[in-house]
């Protein structure tokens, strides 16, 4: 192969820093670039023109980039890269970064910086970009030499797809505009030589450990699903465990990426309140983690332990960057927990037409959801509830909001549209939530998206009055009450989805939601219901 990865024909005396990047990013297969990009980025942007082969896909906002990277990377099995614009630009998208973090979803950013040699003189939009970044990325350089690009890049891509998570690479405005020698161009692999690694396999210890507690156990086991084991590989070695030993099967309660659907074991999410989760588990002699973490009450309260599962109980199986899925068959194959069938399930039917509420939303969602669909769920009013449901629906697969920071549903629906274009992708999103990255509705129209998003629009942040309830404020006064409205001005989603050209409908019932859904999954998106709660 020729070390020129420039374009076919072109002299490589021509190319600069920026181009060598781009050509880099196509022979690597980092051929989608969510971009919010400001005067820092420009010649970035020029290069896509220069060096075919990486589709731009325009945010209106940082976090609707990083979002959409993330719900990219999680269907797609690969990163896609940002273009962010300095300091201010990362800090937009680090909410979204934050979950992708969380999520173990690689993604490759590029943060643009001022020209080094302007830096020093502290001009308005100066920040320290790799102290923003370091939290939310397993991995942060700098570029230091335009020859050097290529290489950089390189080692960005790998060390998203090894460290299974973000990788920032901040590069300074000069060095994307610097032209290169020929004798500068660096021996690039092409596309074909650089693919997400397979994640590691759990170690033979850990399988034989986990026999031996389950061989050894008197009271209940749970088995507790995260990362691969949520596959339908691994969720069929789970059931095969749980029939065997009679083990209670739970995920994570906000899982990355989880398959569902009436061909797979009727799996519940741990329960989100931590009183509820000790409870689930407070008879498990052995919580068998199967790529999971140790679960972890999501807040702290007084008097409610941080640690959810009985002590001495917990016995790691697999750790989510390694191959849960594959350490489940040997587990099961181990302990001689042959094939075992599903039992019947009732067809989904749809709840008598009545007015709506997250509960019924959510059950004619499930019994509406096609096979294939991706279902992205933001939200607990109709998302537990949809869950819960889903496990009888056609099969499809769920992303959740992993890392808890809101304003990820819509973005990583739009993400994953792009990822699987020839699947429906549904955004079940709480009113709340849907306004942190409403701009996704724009991009989302621009690049025809077959998403269809669905607003529960109960007009409260409902969440934080439970949580008032909870810490003792069970009649709030006219200032808590204020900051948990959202009902006064009501939020006219309609209007709002035609200003960014989605078509929109308002719905009242379970009959018109159900009419509702049938007509936009038959159509194709991009259109948004509201479901008035």
């Amino acid at each position: 192969m020729s070390s020129n990865p420039s374009t076919p024909g072109k002299s490589f005396a021509q190319t600069n820093g920026a181009e060598l990047l781009v050509a880099t990013a196509v022979d690597l297969g980092l051929d989608i670039c969510f971009a919010n990009p400001g005067t820092t980025e420009m010649p970035l942007v020029a290069a896509l023109d220069a060096v075919p082969g990486v589709r731009p896909v325009l945010g209106l906002f940082e976090g609707v980039c990083a979002g959409a990277a993330d719900g990219y990377g999680r269907i797609a099995g690969r990163p896609a890269m940002t273009l962010l614009h300095l300091g201010p630009g990362l800090g937009n998208a680090v909410a979204n970064l934050h979950n992708a973090h969380r999520a173990y979803t690689p993604i490759v950013n590029l943060v643009g910086d001022h020209a080094s040699w302007h830096v020093g003189f502290d001009a308005a939009l100066t920040s320290d970009i790799g102290s923003l970044a370091r939290p939310v990325s397993r991995w942060v350089r700098s570029a230091k030499t335009a020859s050097g690009l290529g290489d950089d890049l390189v080692a960005a891509h790998w060390a998203a797809i090894a460290g299974r998570g973000p990788a920032t690479l901040i590069i300074p405005a000069d060095l994307q505009s610097s032209p290169l020698d020929r004798a500068a161009a660096p021996e690039v692999r092409p596309a074909g030589g650089w693919s997400v690694r397979g994640r590691a396999a759990a170690s033979d210890v850990s399988v034989a450990a986990a026999a031996a507690a389950i061989r050894q156990a008197r009271k209940p086991i749970v088995i507790l699903l995260g990362a691969t084991a949520l596959d339908a590989k691994g969720q069929d070695a789970a059931w095969r465990l749980s029939v065997a030993f009679g083990a209670t099967l739970y995920c994570e309660t906000f899982p990355a990426v989880v398959e569902r659907g009436s061909t797979l074991p009727e799996l519940d999410r741990l329960p989100y309140f931590p009183e509820t989760a000790i409870a689930a588990l407070a008879d498990a002699e052995v919580v068998l983690l199967a790529g999971a973490k140790e679960p972890v009450a999501y807040f702290g309260y007084e008097g409610v332990p941080s640690l959810l599962a009985p002590p001495g109980s917990v016995v790691p199986l697999a750790g989510p960057t390694e191959d849960a899925s594959a350490a489940l068959v040997a587990l099961a194959d181990l302990l001689g927990a042959g094939p075992a069938a599903l039992p019947a399930r009732p067809h989904l039917t749809m709840p008598a037409d009545e007015p709506l509420s997250g509960a019924n939303a959510g059950r004619v969602i499930a019994a509406l959801v096609p096979e294939g669909a991706i279902v992205s769920i933001e939200g607990g009013t109709c998302g537990y509830p949809f869950f819960t449901a889903s496990a009888a629906a056609a099969p499809h697969t769920v992303l959740t909001n992993t890392g808890g920071a809101i304003g990820q549903g819509i973005p990583a629906a739009l993400g994953a549209a792009i990822a699987a274009p020839h699947r429906p992708v549904l955004a079940l999103q709480s009113d709340g939530s849907a306004q942190y990255t409403l701009q996704s509705l724009w991009t989302i129209a621009r690049e025809r998206c077959d998403i269809t998003v669905l607003i529960a629009a109960n007009h409260s942040y409902n969440v934080l009055r439970t949580e008032l309830d909870r810490h003792g404020t069970t009649d709030p006064g006219p200032a808590a009450q204020a900051l948990t409205d959202l009902g006064n001005p009501r939020i006219d989603w309609l209007a709002l989805a035609r200003g960014y050209g989605v078509d929109g409908v308002r719905v009242h019932t379970t009959a018109q939601l159900a009419a509702a859904l049938t007509d936009t999954l038959r159509a194709g998106g991009p259109h948004l219901i509201e479901m008035v709660l």
